[in-house]
């Protein structure tokens, strides 16, 4: 259910949008000792905690904290551009991996891709993730539509990828684990509550489970659910950000 390549292309993103592997992996897409050290930049001058999850950290602000919060959703637009600028200037004078991969996706697939918008904005794409040791990121799973139920860009998507760039990790644990099987988004809040997620052994053995090492990149199907492992010593750090896809006639688009 995993595919390993050498480089991004058309192939092995339609293989994901067919549902026919649950993830791609390009086993160290930066090098490790170059991955290690943008990593330490990006995570010098500190980081906050999810408005929804404060065990987790990150450096910009993901979409779905706004959770349909007009006021959450327009803070979220106003720094979108400044959490772009600082990601590049933290990894200065790295290129940001981020803005490669952007690139690469551009230039792999036939319609191109891009910024997605929403609103009639431009959203934020790069979220840097920073999960501390002996915390679990509680198993969910991540579906634009149910971010933006108003939206009719939301709606549209036929399927909808997670795209993670790893920098650091820990010394043991910090795993990705993926279940090959739907949870509506009604039963997902159903079992949640008041949480993000929900504990991982409710949802048994995971079909996938992936330790991914520095400079890895690995590329998944949000909408099923998934989880990371507590890490042991160090903390475990990476870039993300969701790709659209509408099929194969039509741009790629990314946010964060």
């Amino acid at each position: 259910m995993m595919f390993d390549v050498e480089r991004l292309d058309e192939a092995c993103i339609k293989k994901l949008a067919n549902e026919e592997v649950l993830a791609i992996r390009v086993k160290g897409w930066i090098p490790r000792p170059l991955a290690i050290q943008i990593g330490e930049k990006i995570l010098a001058p500190g980081f906050e905690g999810y408005i929804n999850a404060p065990s987790i950290g990150r450096i910009g602000m993901a979409f779905y904290e706004a959770e349909n919060r007009p006021q959450l959703i327009e803070d979220y637009f106003e720094r979108a551009t400044r959490n772009i600028a600082e990601l590049r200037n933290r990894c200065a004078p790295y290129a940001c991996p981020v803005d490669t991969l952007r690139c690469m996706l551009d230039e792999s697939w036939p319609a191109g891709a891009h910024l997605e918008s929403l609103y009639g904005r431009k959203m934020y794409v790069g979220l840097s993730r920073v999960v501390k040791p002996d915390v679990c990121f509680l198993a969910h799973h991540d579906i634009f539509a149910k971010d933006a139920p108003d939206s009719f860009q939301a709606r549209s998507l036929a399927a909808q990828f997670a795209c993670n760039i790893y920098l650091s990790m820990p010394t043991a644990g910090g795993a990705l684990q993926i279940w090959n099987h739907d949870v509506s988004p009604e039963r997902f809040d159903e079992m949640r509550g008041d949480s993000y997620g929900i504990d991982p052994a409710l949802l048994g053995t995971p079909t996938l489970e992936i330790r991914p090492e520095p400079g890895d990149f690995i590329m998944f199907n949000s909408r099923r659910m998934h989880s990371v492992t507590p890490g042991v010593a160090d903390p475990r750090l990476s870039l993300s950000f969701f790709v659209g896809y509408r099929g194969n006639a039509s741009p790629l688009t990314f946010w964060s």
